[in-house]
């Protein structure tokens, strides 16, 4: 009996289960599906799923055409399936949304969202799609913050400067003998014996390394060491006050050992300046050995009818260097198109007039003409007709030279060359007298290198000016007041200090109008009232500036580029367009000093296999 009621209970529970489903799926499902045989069919009515009476695409599930099944792609995982699959996710659901709200704009059916479970998993996917765009931005601006954080460490490790340990060293040793130098450190003795050692090791480290990579292996270990010692050292005397005046005092006695190797090293840069390279002065002592062995008959240059030829181009160039000369006389000839028609005008003096001669006999330039004179047969240059002539002689000239020496108290050190001494530096302002025949002709002083044609400045028109000049006033020490001393109203009432000045080394002169204006005479009138040098020191562009004082004619600058000779940061753009390159200043490029990126300019213009050369070890 009860196994009877137990069997009954189990099937009214089963038809009370059951019935549901079953009716369910009758009037829900089965009322609208199609009955078809095709699995085309199948899929087509699949994909368009009907609910509460509308036609709509079921867009949660990835529609396929309904022509072909296709397989599935042989790929499992791409880096940009993530990417299209949100993207086709969010496409579909933005239409599914769009179709919804239309249909609620036109009087659909109000239906609960929660009853329906297509629309609760578009809600769904909808919230999640909302939280991953707002989630998003934030990781990426996170992301995005910590690479650039990567990157910037990156740039730092890599900007550290090559010698960042050497500079510590270095601060180690500074901060050593501080420590040495104190009262409460000196009394502890192993302390001193400890830091003594440190400072050995560091040094040793050191050597002459420039860079860390030139640092010994174990220079990491030394500054931990020295590291540790100074510490030791800190505690016992931590009074900063006593640091803050030893290193016053160090930085104090640094200064002046600076100023005082400054000096010392302006000095030694004149002295070098002066003395004449052992090569330089074999050069000229063979050649006049050579000269002598000559016969008289050849001890002449060809083509002596050009000397006083007006027609020609006529270049003068003073000089007792002989192989300097050689340059500019060789630069120029390079580039000249009609070597034939110009003259060289080489005057030196009696020293090294041989040399001078045989240099230019053996060495000819083409077919240029050369014509070498002796400035001691200029017997009208005497000390009655040049006040230079006869101050130079004086013995208030000589004592400033030879017997009053003291170089540190000197601030013009290039005023006491006395290559202002000779003559020869004064030549320039007697052009007239030396070439009486000539009406234009082109100066050139013995440091210069010329690398384009200048037949040119022939043709120019000096509107009546003397003298062809590149003006130098670019920058505020080329002014009058840095040459000639204002303070003197000979000088004040008769020039303006911000005068542009201008540079000798390449000066086209129009010797008919010198002549005209009777320059020679203006400048023996300022030469004899500078006597007592009070008017300007020596030297030749100051009474330049005042004898030439509005007859210069500005040529463009690309003639004549200066500063080779002192200043390595000339513009390499200005060279190569230069016509003339000059080394003025100390560092000629025939001395060790010179400035090395410069030297090749003028180098290639010397043949270092001639046999003279290499007789005096003269090398490149």
């Amino acid at each position: 009996m009860k196994i009877k009621l137990r069997k009954s209970v189990v099937f009214l529970l089963m038809v009370t289960v059951l019935a549901p489903i079953g009716l369910y799926t009758d009037n829900t499902l089965g009322s609208h599906f199609t009955s078809s045989s095709s699995r085309n069919e199948f899929v087509e009515d699949v994909s368009t799923f009907t609910f509460a009476g509308d036609v709509m695409p079921l867009n949660v599930l990835p529609q396929e055409s309904s022509t072909t099944l296709k397989e599935p792609p042989g790929v499992v995982f791409s880096e940009n399936s993530t990417e299209s699959t949100s993207d086709d996710t969010s496409s579909r659901i933005t239409r599914q949304l769009t179709e919804e709200s239309i249909s609620i704009g036109n009087g659909g059916k109000n239906q609960s969202l929660g009853a329906n479970p297509i629309r609760q998993v578009i809600d769904k996917a909808v919230a999640d799609k909302g939280l991953s765009r707002k989630v998003g931005p934030q990781k990426l601006q996170r992301s995005s913050q910590i690479s650039g954080k990567t990157r910037t460490k990156k740039q730092n490790e890599q900007t550290v400067p090559s010698e960042a340990r050497i500079c510590q060293l270095k601060d180690q040793l500074i901060r050593a003998k501080i420590y040495l130098s104190l009262s409460s450190t000196r009394n502890n003795p192993h302390f001193i014996r400890e830091l003594h050692l440190r400072i050995k090791e560091v040094q040793r480290a050191l050597g002459d390394a420039t860079k860390d990579s030139e640092l010994p292996r174990n220079a990491l270990e030394r500054l931990k060491a020295m590291e540790q010692t100074l510490l030791k050292g800190k505690q016992m005397d931590d009074d900063c006050s006593s640091v803050v005046k030893k290193l016053r005092a160090m930085l104090h006695l640094s200064e002046e050992q600076l100023r005082a190797h400054k000096k010392h090293a302006l000095f030694l840069t004149q002295l070098t300046a002066k003395t004449i390279p052992k090569g330089l002065h074999c050069l000229p002592l063979r050649l006049t050995t050579e000269y002598f062995t000559l016969n008289s008959s050849k001890r002449d240059f060809l083509n002596k009818e050009n000397v006083d030829n007006p027609n020609l181009y006529h270049y003068a160039l003073f000089s007792d260097n002989v192989l300097a000369a050689a340059v500019v006389v060789n630069s120029t000839v390079t580039h000249t198109k009609d070597p034939l028609k110009h003259v060289f005008h080489v005057v030196t003096d009696r020293l090294n007039y041989a040399a001078m001669k045989m240099w230019f006999l053996a060495n000819p330039p083409g077919k240029a003409t050369i014509h070498v004179q002796n400035v001691d047969e200029f017997t009208w240059l005497n000390s009655s007709y040049s006040p230079v002539l006869r101050q130079l002689g004086s013995a208030s000239m000589i004592d400033y030279y030879f017997k009053n020496r003291r170089a540190e108290s000197d601030s013009n050190l290039k005023f006491r060359n006395p290559k202002y001494l000779s003559i020869m530096n004064h030549l320039r302002f007697y052009l007239p007298e030396i070439f009486p025949n000539l009406d234009k002709i082109l100066f050139l002083d013995d440091d210069i290198v010329v690398q384009k044609e200048l037949t040119g400045l022939w043709s120019l028109d000096l509107n009546g000016k003397v003298i062809g000049v590149v003006e130098t006033c670019g920058e505020s020490f080329h002014r009058f007041d840095r040459y000639l001393n204002f303070s003197n109203p000979l000088i004040s009432r008769s020039f303006s200090p911000r005068a542009c000045g201008w540079a000798f080394g390449m000066n086209i002169f129009d010797l008919d109008q010198w002549r005209k204006q009777n320059i020679t005479q203006v400048y023996h009138k300022w030469q004899n009232l500078n006597h007592d040098r009070l008017l300007w020191k020596l030297g030749t562009l100051p009474p330049g500036l005042i004898t030439f004082w509005n007859h210069t004619y500005a040529l463009d600058k690309s003639w004549h580029v200066l500063g080779l000779g002192y200043n390595p940061g000339v513009a390499q753009r200005d060279i190569d367009r230069a016509a003339v390159i000059h080394y003025n200043g100390n560092l000629k490029p025939w001395l060790e000093i010179g400035i090395p990126k410069f030297r090749s300019y003028w180098a290639k213009f010397v043949d270092y296999d001639h046999v003279y050369l290499r007789e005096c070890n003269i090398t490149p």
